[in-house]
This record gives structure tokens, C-alpha cells and sequence, in this order.
């Protein structure tokens, strides 16, 4: 299938209307060579050509189609096609391969799609995909914006500083890179319309309707009249790399009105408050490994059970409490990240894992209670975030019910009988804010966490019995929150999560 999305002579430079054709129409034109793309690398002669006109070249590509309720999801120079020199089409732009389209908009209700987020699911080109598609949320009309930024700045400079990435885990060493390029080096040779465009598509919210207006005149002051040189478009070659419809296997073996995306990535603390009755909690937090007996030991005298622990630096945070409803707790500081034999031991005497850490240098803090609802677990090891065994697990009927990094390894813990009914994950580079407060709008709440200085992940739940208080709060702090944690409890809001690793500030 195919769009008219150009016509030199009505509207010069964006989208004048989509026409969609049938795909046998395409393929016999393309095999008659009556279509020839305008953007393999080498097909403009730029000798002679002034700058402004080149941004006008390159300035023809529009904006995505806006009058249908389709996003194209796979925006890329390879996709535009120029009609046949002489025909009646050679002044038109035809946006072509419409595989990968999705709906953004509801046919029946006309409302937006829900947001939803898989993150073994990878659509579109690697090279253009916006960041939301290599996380595998639901494509948006904001992701065929950002493909479209990434393509027009490929356009001028040639080359996208994510290039050349290799192997199985391309796609999340190019979704890092994407994340880590400042708009202002992504479009340091490039006029400043392009940086404001990027910075506009890339902070758009999922829903949000783009201000295709505003969006246009940007580029206004860049466009010349109409071309008096024609294009060249002999001994065109394909560019780009191959796209298709991927599952992107993220197991061991594998190294894998806010605005969005603005800020520096940051390591901090991310810590969660439940809305709880009065009770009593205690914290802890820069513990050596010779100290955590002391801690744990006058915590249990005091009638207080650990009800999550994480690391920094090699340090440890405790958090203990009487809410827990544990009757019996054990724990095991390891060299070892999640020791196999210990935990296999602990599950012959009834306990189960209810909190788990790992440091910087390997070493790990277990945590296995007595008084839990669980009957089963199991728990998995991985050098990137392995989602594949999290959704096979909750086909089982387990819950993912505690998390925890060392370095880059992700320890993940799923348990039968956990009180969920449903469960999500949100992973984002940086620190994924509206898709928190998404899922809160569906009734969903944190229940673990855990990060490495890469990714930050946060398990939200649906729990099978609702709370009477649903109040959840979070913060990010660059220290340890003591200040905070102490306020939060004059307002009955309890620590129920904490780590430390990837975020924005």
C-alpha cells in the first residue's frame, strides 16, 4: 500500500492528502520501475547545491499521515518513493510499506488505543525506531514523529551516531545510545529548527495530539522557492537495514502535562510509600556487611521483620517494620548473587524469599520468611531483564513478588499465591514516569523495583483484594530519602519499595 503524501505543485513542502492503494498496485510499479527512491546515499549530486536548498530537499518529507487513524510504524528513508521522471507523478512523495501500521485511534469509540507495554516486542527499523518502540510500547502517533526526526537528521549529516552496532543485543546497545545523545549533539550539524522539532516529538506524551502546525513552522525560515535544479535520482541504492516485526529474546544469554524525556540520566534512589495504618517502621542505610547482623538482630527484638533491602555502593539499606505478618525470618549475606544451595536449603524449612539486593561487587543479601501466602517460587538470574520467563511465569499462575540487581545482573523472584490478580512491567532507560502514572490510572500499584546504571524496572500489581487506602507515592533523591521517609510518616505513608541505580533528573 501506498500514500500520495507530496504534490510539488499545491502544497510544497508537507502533507497534502493520503491515498492509500493496494500493495499489487505498489509492487508492479516499483517493479516497472515507475517509483525510485529519493534517499539512498549517494543518489544527490551536491556539488553546486547551496545549503538552503538542501534543507528544502530534504524538508519534503512530510509529516506523517494525519487523516487516517493509522500509525505507519516504520518511518525511513527507503519508504519514500518519488514518482517516474515525465509522468504525470513526478512531482509526487508516496510513502510506501504500510506492513507495520497500527491503530492509534479506536474505530468504533473513536477514542485513543490503551497504552500497554511488552518489552520483548520490537516493530519497525532499528536504525529510526523511536525509543517507545525499542521498549515495545504501544506505537503512538508521537513514534512515527520521532522516526521521521531521526530519518530527516540522517538525511543531512549521513550517519546517526547509533550506527554499526552488532549481535543479538543490538537493539537495546541502540536504544541506550538513543536515550544517552543530547539533541544538541544528535543536531550539532544541523540548523536549529531540527533540534526544536526533535526536542518537541520526543517529549510528546502517548496520547498527545500533535501540533502539526507548530510542528511545520519551524522549518519556515529554512525553505526556499520552488527547486530549479531536478533531482537526481539515477543509480539510486537501497539504504537502511531490513525491518520486520521482532521478538527480541532478552534472556541470559543475550546482552540485551510532563514532559517525557527531558533531563540528564542520573543514579539515585527510587522509593516507594504505601498508604498504611499507624505502625512502626525503622530504616537503615550506608550498612557494612559487619553491621547487618547488629541491625537485624535488635530490629527482631523489637518485634520488627526486614520488609525490603537494596544497595549502593557496595552498602546496604534495611527496611524493617511490623507489618510484614512474618512470623520467622532468616537471611544470608553471599558472595554469590541469589546462592542457589542456601535458598534450595531454606525452601525445604518453609520459608520463602521475600526480599532480595545485590552490590556493585557480586555479593548478595537474601532475605526468606515464614508467614507468607506463597506455595511455590522461582527465581531467575540474568545478564539483561528477562521478561521472556516473567510472562511465561505468569501463564503459570506466579507473580513476580521481589526483585533485586548486582551490577548488571537482574534477580528476579516469582511466587504462586502472590494476591495479584494482574501484573505489568515498566522498563525504561531512564526513569519511566508516564507509564507509572498510567497504570495508576488503572488501578495498578508498585509492588518491587530494582536497577542497575542502566534500566530501571518497576513491577506494578493489581491485588486481588483491594486496599482501602490506595495512596502511592514516589520519589527519586540523589541520597538515601531519610528526610523524606520521616515525613511520609506523619502522613501514614510507609517505605513498601526501594532501590538504586538508573533514573533522570
Amino acid at each position: 500500500m501506498c500514500g500520495i503524501l507530496w504534490d510539488r505543485r499545491c502544497l510544497p513542502i508537507w502533507l497534502l492528502a493520503l491515498l492509500l492503494r493496494p500493495y499489487q498496485f505498489l509492487r508492479n510499479f516499483t517493479q516497472k520501475g515507475n517509483l525510485k527512491s529519493p534517499v539512498s546515499e549517494n543518489y544527490i549530486d551536491l556539488h553546486g547545491i547551496s545549503h538552503s536548498f538542501f534543507y528544502s530537499l530534504v524538508l519534503t518529507f512530510p509529516v506523517p499521515p494525519i487523516v487516517v487513524s493509522f500509525v505507519h510504524g516504520d518511518i525511513k528513508p527507503e519508504n519514500f518513493l518519488l514518482g517516474q521522471p515525465g509522468s504525470v507523478d513526478e512531482k509526487k512523495l508516496f510513502l510506501i510499506d504500510l506492513g507495520l501500521a497500527s491503530k492509534w485511534k479506536e474505530t468504533s469509540s473513536g477514542q485513543h488505543v490503551e497504552y500497554d507495554q511488552r518489552p520483548d516486542v520490537f516493530r519497525g527499523t532499528i536504525r529510526y525506531a523511536s525509543v517507545h518502540a525499542h521498549l515495545g510500547r504501544t506505537g503512538s502517533r508521537r513514534d512515527d514523529l520521532e522516526s521521521l526526526a531521526y530519518t530527516l537528521i540522517f538525511l543531512i549529516r549521513g550517519r546517526l551516531p547509533w550506527q554499526g552496532y552488532q549481535g543479538d543485543n543490538k537493539s537495546f546497545l541502540v536504544c541506550k545510545k538513543k536515550m544517552g545523545t543530547s539533541q544538541e549533539l544528535l543536531c550539532c550539524f544541523c540548523p536549529a529548527p531540527f533540534k526544536h522539532f526533535l526536542e518537541m516529538v520526543t517529549n510528546m506524551r502517548f496520547d498527545e495530539e500533535p501540533n502539526y502546525s507548530k510542528l511545520i513552522s519551524l522549518f519556515d525560515g529554512l525553505i526556499e522557492g520552488p527547486a530549479s535544479r531536478p533531482i537526481r535520482i539515477d543509480g539510486a541504492l537501497k539504504v537502511g537495514q531490513k525491518r520486520g516485526r521482532m521478538l527480541v529474546n532478552l534472556e541470559e544469554d543475550e546482552q540485551p502535562k510532563k514532559k517525557v524525556r527531558l533531563g540528564s540520566p542520573a543514579t539515585q534512589w527510587i522509593s516507594v510509600y504505601n498508604a498504611r495504618r499507624p505502625m512502626k517502621q525503622r530504616y537503615h542505610y550506608n550498612v557494612a556487611d559487619s553491621r547487618l547482623h547488629q541491625h537485624i538482630e535488635k530490629g527482631n527484638e523489637d518485634g520488627l521483620y526486614i520488609s525490603c533491602v537494596a544497595s549502593s555502593a557496595n552498602f546496604w539499606a534495611l527496611i524493617m517494620d511490623a507489618g510484614t505478618g512474618f512470623s520467622s525470618q532468616v537471611y544470608e549475606l553471599s558472595q554469590v548473587f541469589l546462592h542457589k544451595d542456601w535458598i534450595m536449603e531454606q525452601w525445604e524449612k518453609n520459608y520463602y524469599i521475600t526480599a532480595i539486593a545485590g552490590a556493585t561487587n557480586g555479593s548478595s543479601l537474601i532475605v526468606m520468611s515464614k508467614g507468607t501466602p506463597y506455595t511455590q517460587q522461582s527465581y531467575k538470574v540474568s545478564e539483561s531483564f528477562p521478561y521472556k520467563w516473567i510472562n511465561k511465569k505468569w501463564k503459570e499462575g506466579f507473580h513476580v513478588t521481589s526483585m533485586g540487581t548486582a551490577g548488571n545482573r537482574w534477580g528476579i523472584v516469582m511466587s504462586r499465591n502472590a494476591g495479584y490478580s494482574h501484573q505489568v512491567v515498566e522498563l525504561d532507560f531512564l526513569y519511566p514516569s508516564e507509564g507509572i502514572h498510567r497504570r495508576w490510572e488503572m488501578c495498578y500499584r508498585i509492588t518491587a523495583t530494582a536497577a542497575t546504571p542502566d534500566q530501571a524496572a518497576l513491577i506494578l500489581s493489581i491485588p486481588k483484594r483491594k486496599p482501602m487506602d490506595e495512596t502511592q507515592e514516589t520519589l527519586r533523591t540523589s541520597s538515601f530519602p531519610s528526610n523524606h521517609v520521616k515525613e511520609k510518616w506523619s502522613k501514614n505513608l510507609y517505605l513498601a519499595s526501594i532501590c538504586y541505580g538508573r533514573t533522570v533528573c
